[in-house]
């Protein structure tokens, strides 16, 4: 009989991991090929057509300016602040002195955050022109 031991609890589901794997690569690098292969690749005029209606396809410059993104990601960093605060205040009296220090200190970090982004102007909105 050989060293490996099939006997052991986790076998079978290490072995349904592996090859569900497998068969997940198998499945997608197959399902690549055929698309490749059978498509047709002289449509690219047809794809980029209008249907019925409509002005003819012209490419133009993205209209949407990265101060959006910006905003986002500065509402997204700040509101993760009250997802701090709320067990915090939920457990004010356990956490006594040491929980109020800590979440001033918090308060204080977010606060530089904050006056590091008003300073390097990223709250300034600048015309799209």
């Amino acid at each position: 009989m050989s060293h490996m031991e099939f006997s052991h609890p986790y076998f079978g589901a290490f072995f349904l991991l592996v090859f569900s794997f497998f068969l997940f690569l198998i499945v997608v690098n197959l399902s690549n090929y055929l698309g490749k292969k059978l498509s047709r690749s002289n449509d690219e005029k047809l794809k980029l057509t209008i249907y019925e209606c409509g002005f003819p396809v012209t490419k133009q410059p993205n209209r949407f300016s990265s101060h959006f993104y910006l905003y986002a990601l500065l509402f997204i960093l700040f509101d993760v602040e009250i997802i701090f605060m709320f067990p915090w205040a939920v457990n004010f009296e356990y956490l006594g002195m040491f929980g109020f220090v800590e979440m001033i200190l918090f308060i204080l970090l977010l606060t530089i955050g904050f006056v590091y982004a008003w300073n390097k102007g990223a709250l300034e909105w600048h015309s799209i022109k």
